[in-house]
This record gives structure tokens, C-alpha cells and sequence, in this order.
């Protein structure tokens, strides 16, 4: 059985990228970016006004106070998108609004809450310093400024800042297409009425949510009963479709566990099969041609469970993400925590907005309210018991 770092980096060393494309800007969300892109203006563009006031000289205002105010000529108005032809003398100012460029001669915004209106002649009611309230040209990016890296993850914070330089398309990595097929015949169809021994089929529409979530196209496919040749055809049918495939059941060594003999009869390599972890031991890790099999166990949270530890990094790889763990934070044990067993326990837990990591319920590997419960793994070596105000490190897929 292997190691769930070593497991994670053979099926990491067995994936390259998948190829780039160019896309518009407002569909780049959560794609990544394939190549560092550098700035192509500076931000701001050039001096302009922090708010809503008066471009002015901070010399002429240097003892203003409501009690001893300084007046100064209004030489007009310049609004956002515009200029002013009129340059600021000493003694003067001109109306301004928060992002108008700031006039020539001006060092300083005094802000209009501070000041007193009559006609052409404004009173100056407050001191400021000189650049107060004004954003300098190039504070925040300078040109040819590195804004985003190869690998990174186009977030909406990052939207709004390539969309600053007028960006309107960027290369990103063609997001992977991961067929979703499960196994069994004891599984139903959602909708469809129940025969004895007979359970509705959960793990596709989970594990279709956690693909759409790293990044990939999920494609669900129908049920495969335990045959051989049901098995090798669903197989096939999914290889030619996509990039991937997960199948959740018959990857362990039961006589109606098939999935591993269908996939070596398509001339698949089979690479493990077995991992270390609790729960999902039961793991199938395979390459056909230049695609993936993912085997994971039948158990829904073993499926969901061994996913996020071992099949997202390897969506992410062939998006070509830079970072390709789940994030993780500390936290503070409110409860004792045991782990009796002889394999690492990836238990799921829940973590309160104060930090406080509880278990999320029963931790048997069916049980799907304490995974609905859950928000994050909290990772305890075997044989080890926990207590309580212990400082620990969770895993989240939820904040």
C-alpha cells in the first residue's frame, strides 16, 4: 500500500497539462492562466482626485480653520473622464470629483465637507498636506509590472485588475472533461421506486459538484451493472469523451469488483491500486493512452474523501495549476479526537468561524450526514488520541 504523498506524486508525475486556448475575459473565471502576463499601464494612469472636493495648493491652505478659513477663486469644474485647461495659481482652486485628473499646479484635494460655497470664491475650512487625497499615477501597478503569474487561478479580484489593463482575452488551459460512471447493481436511478437490497445512486451528482468546483467539465454517464462487458463498454464509451474518467465501486477484490479487469482488458496500465488512508483504501490509479482512471471505492464518503486527497491535485495539474493542495489553517481541538485504527484517519470535521474544529458526527465511511455536515479533514496519525485545546491543521474544500 502506498503513502498518500507518494500516491499523490506518481499520479502528479503521469499528468502534463492539457493544451491552451484563448478566452474572453468575462468567461475566465476560475480557469488558469498559462502565461505570466505583465502590465501594460500603470495604475492609476495619472494623478486624479481620492474624493469629491477641491484641487488646490496645500501652501495657500496651511493655517485654514472653520474659524479662520481661506478663500480661494473657483476657476471651474473638471469631471471624471475629463481634463481641466485651467491650471491652479496661488490663491486659486477648481471643483473636483473623485477620480478626476488633477489639474496642473495642484498638490492637494481638500475635500468638499471642509469647505464653504459663495459664488466663484470657495472658503477653505480645513489644512491638508500636500498630495492629501490624491492618487499618485502608478501607486498601485506601474507599467511592465508583473500582475499575474502562469499557474494562477483567475479569481474575481484578479478579473478586476486585468481588466484594468484592457485586457479582453487570455490564454488559459482548456479545462479537462472528467467523466463521472458509476458501479454496481444494487444501485437506482434518483426518481425511480426501490426493489429490497436496492439503494438510490448519490456519488455521481457529489463528485460531478467537486470536479465543476477544481476547474474541470464533469460528464455523467448511466449506471454500469457488474458485468464485464457492461463495464468494458462504459469504459470505452467514457475514454473516447473525455480526458479522464472516475468510476466510483467495484475497485476492490470482490468477484463483482470488475472495474480494474475491465480497464486492463482495454489494454489500460494499471499504476496502484491500493492507498494507505482511511477511508478509501481501495484506490485505482490507471493510464490508457494519453488519458486517467480514477477507481475510487463505492462508499460515498471514501469516494469523496479520497478525491479531494488524491484526484483534484491531478485536475488541477492538467490545468496546469501552480498550487495543487486543498488549503489548510490551524485550528483549536474542542473535543477529544481518536483514532484507533492502524491507518491515517482523514476524519471529517466541522471549523467554526472562531477556528474551533469539532468532528463532524459518525466517521464511518457511509455515513453521508456527517459529511454533509462537514466543512473540512482533520488528519490523525494512527493509534492516537487527541484531547481537547490541542492545536491542529485542517484541510478545507468548504468556507
Amino acid at each position: 500500500m502506498l503513502e498518500v504523498e507518494e500516491a499523490q506524486q506518481r499520479i502528479i508525475a503521469a499528468i502534463e497539462p492539457l493544451s491552451a486556448e484563448s478566452v474572453s475575459l468575462n468567461a475566465a473565471a476560475g480557469r488558469v492562466i498559462v502565461r505570466p502576463v505583465a502590465a501594460s499601464i500603470s495604475l492609476p494612469r495619472f494623478d486624479n482626485s481620492a474624493m469629491d472636493g477641491y484641487a488646490l495648493r496645500a501652501a495657500d491652505v496651511t493655517n485654514a480653520s472653520v474659524n479662520s478659513p481661506v478663500a480661494l477663486q473657483c476657476l471651474g469644474a473638471v469631471a471624471a473622464g475629463s481634463t481641466s485647461a485651467q491650471a491652479v495659481q496661488p490663491k486659486t482652486c477648481v471643483r473636483i470629483f473623485t477620480g478626476s485628473p488633477l489639474p496642473a499646479g495642484a498638490d492637494a484635494v481638500v475635500m468638499q465637507e471642509d469647505t464653504r460655497v459663495a459664488g466663484e470664491w470657495v472658503d477653505v475650512l480645513d489644512a491638508v498636506k500636500p498630495w492629501e487625497s490624491v492618487r499618485l499615477a502608478g501607486e498601485d501597478v506601474k507599467e511592465g509590472m508583473l500582475i499575474a503569474r502562469g499557474g494562477e487561478r483567475i479569481t474575481a479580484a484578479r478579473l478586476a485588475l486585468l481588466g484594468a489593463m484592457g485586457i479582453d482575452r487570455i490564454a488559459v488551459t482548456r479545462q479537462p472533461v472528467i467523466g463521472i460512471l458509476s458501479t454496481g447493481n444494487e444501485l437506482v436511478e434518483a426518481g425511480c421506486p426501490l426493489a429490497a437490497g436496492e439503494i438510490y445512486e448519490n456519488n455521481r451528482a457529489a463528485l460531478a459538484a467537486l470536479v465543476g468546483q477544481t476547474g474541470g467539465i464533469a460528464r455523467i454517464f448511466p449506471l454500469v451493472r457488474d458485468t464485464l462487458e457492461e463495464t468494458c463498454s462504459a469504459l470505452e464509451t467514457a475514454f473516447a469523451a473525455c480526458d479522464a474518467v472516475i468510476t466510483t465501486g467495484g475497485a476492490s477484490v470482490g468477484e463483482h469488483d470488475l472495474v480494474k479487469a475491465a480497464f486492463e482488458s482495454l489494454g489500460g496500465s494499471l499504476e496502484f491500486w491500493k492507498v494507505a488512508v482511511k477511508p478509501g483504501k481501495p484506490f485505482l490509479f490507471g493510464r490508457w493512452r494519453d488519458k486517467t482512471l480514477f477507481g475510487l471505492p463505492g462508499n460515498p464518503v471514501s469516494a469523496f474523501v479520497t478525491f479531494l486527497l488524491l484526484v483534484r491535485p491531478a485536475i488541477l495539474r492538467m490545468q496546469g495549476a501552480a498550487e495543487l493542495s486543498l488549503p489548510g489553517h490551524p485550528g483549536l481541538l474542542a473535543e477529544d479526537i481518536h483514532n484507533r485504527g492502524d491507518r491515517r484517519h482523514f476524519m471529517r470535521a466541522v471549523v467554526d468561524a472562531q477556528g474551533n474544529v469539532r468532528s463532524a458526527g459518525l466517521q464511518a465511511s457511509h455515513a453521508l450526514s456527517s459529511l454533509a455536515a462537514a466543512n473540512a479533514l482533520l488528519e490523525v496519525p494512527p493509534k492516537t488520541v487527541w484531547l481537547a485545546d490541542r492545536q491542529v491543521e485542517v484541510l478545507r474544500w468548504e468556507f
